[in-house]
């Protein structure tokens, strides 16, 4: 594998990171539409860093509601 075939490995999984937070937002209601907004933009603006600060902070953060079928 050289680095050219890594790099655009590194941004597909990243991209599709990006994909699965951003509907994970929003899916979820964190209170108010203001903290929402903050963590799509977050995730969706800052490349590479707002998925990883998502997943390790914000994805416990929100409540799926109540209609919601959860697959567990």
């Amino acid at each position: 594998m050289n680095i050219g075939m890594a790099v655009v490995l590194t941004g597909v999984v990243f991209f599709i990171l990006t994909c699965i937070a951003i509907l994970d937002i929003a899916r979820k209601d964190f209170g108010s539409i203001q903290m929402k907004a903050l963590w799509g933009f977050l995730v969706a603006m800052v490349p590479f860093i707002g998925v990883v600060v998502y997943f390790l902070v914000g994805f416990k953060k929100g409540k799926r509601s109540v209609g919601e079928v959860s697959a567990d």
